[in-house]
């Protein structure tokens, strides 16, 4: 069982290794796997026909599995890793995040918002996008476009005290859904928001293709567990019989996975 630790009580030794799963797994051609696989998926998920990991219940249980698929890659390279979760209330753009040494800075205007130093930069000869979702072959990042800000601990908390999980017509025009509300289609808008703060790569459907998507969704996963800890008799919906979505015991494609199966994950990972 692995322990998933803020990024921000990382050890050296801990970010290092991290960076270095990270950049084995791409070399291998593994990365990219992963990439691909998302952006299928999102190109599938539409408000009014078939969605699996956006725009529906099944958002949550689709990415748990997700991270927990790309977390054992990572682990065959170094057993030692986890996926670090970003804390985005209390981790901004200054944040050691996008140190040189970790998953580097903000993109330069004048190269179209282009990673020029760290890991991740294109010039480091490591990491050239080559599934993507835009015409950028290396990784960019525009913080805060337009003003934007990253969600707070006051957001984070209304949502949190959302009692359903989700709610009829099971789509991004949800009400009252704690779900839609994190995924961010509604209420204060925060998984959708930190997406487009980050913005560049992270702004579209390769959005796997910038490292920090994977503790993103890694800190959103830990915020659907806290809310299964307030929450213990409320559960996944819908529970059956509804088309397009995924029902509780109905499978997540590409896996045989239920949402079931992904609501009790103890066993495999728990949250520093």
């Amino acid at each position: 069982m692995g322990i998933r630790k803020n990024q921000q009580n990382l050890t050296a030794t801990e970010r290092t290794n991290f960076v270095n799963a990270l950049l084995a797994l791409k070399q291998s051609g593994g990365y990219d796997t992963f990439v691909q696989q998302h952006i299928t998926r999102a190109n599938g998920d539409s408000d009014w026909s078939v969605r699996i990991g956006h725009r529906s219940p099944s958002f949550l249980p689709w990415h748990r599995r997700y991270l927990i698929e790309f977390e054992l890659a990572l682990q065959a390279i170094d057993p030692s890793v986890t996926i670090p979760y970003w804390d985005w209330t209390t981790a901004g753009s200054t944040s050691t995040l996008w140190a040189n040494n970790f998953l580097g800075p903000n993109g330069t205007a004048v190269s179209n918002w282009r990673v020029n130093s760290g890991p991740f930069a294109q010039s480091t000869g490591q990491w050239t996008l080559t599934v993507r979702s835009d015409s950028a072959n290396y990784l960019r990042r525009n913080f805060g476009l337009g003003g934007l800000l990253l969600p707070t601990a006051a957001e984070v908390t209304s949502v949190l005290g959302l009692a359903t999980y989700d709610t009829s017509p099971w789509n991004s025009t949800s009400l009252s859904s704690f779900r839609n509300y994190l995924e961010g289609f509604r209420g204060p808008n925060l998984h959708n928001r930190v997406h487009n703060w980050v913005n560049g790569t992270m702004a579209g459907f390769g959005s796997p293709n910038d490292p920090v998507f994977w503790l993103h969704h890694c800190n959103v996963d830990r915020l659907w567990s806290q809310w299964q800890a307030q929450h213990p008799t409320s559960t996944y919906l819908p529970s059956s019989g509804t088309a397009n979505v995924v029902d509780l015991y109905e499978a997540m494609s590409p896996w045989t996975t239920t949402p079931n199966d992904m609501l009790n994950h103890s066993a495999i990972y728990q949250y520093a």
